[in-house]
């Protein structure tokens, strides 16, 4: 995705302009399939930051990791790879 967002720097409080900018951007990308952790690096943010302002912007955020689903046996007894 290419980043053509200008972020503000960091270290510097964003003002209430900015943040709104930067809020809905996250939420954006958030919404179109980028991870918190791509996030915090096109941000140059932290996890938590990133994170408190998705929550904040009223996003639902998706479940974790990959797949969650139990493995199943195979007649010989080995593991199966999740369908």
């Amino acid at each position: 995705m290419p980043d053509e967002f200008d972020w503000p720097k960091r270290r510097k409080r964003a003002t209430p302009e900015q943040q709104e900018l930067i809020d809905s951007e996250l939420r954006k990308r958030y919404d179109d399939g980028a991870t918190i952790r791509r996030l915090t690096e096109e941000s140059g943010r932290s996890f938590g930051y990133v994170h408190q302002r998705l929550g904040l912007s009223g996003v639902k955020f998706r479940p974790r990791g990959g797949d969650m689903r139990p493995t199943r046996r195979s007649a010989d007894g080995g593991l199966q790879a999740p369908r």
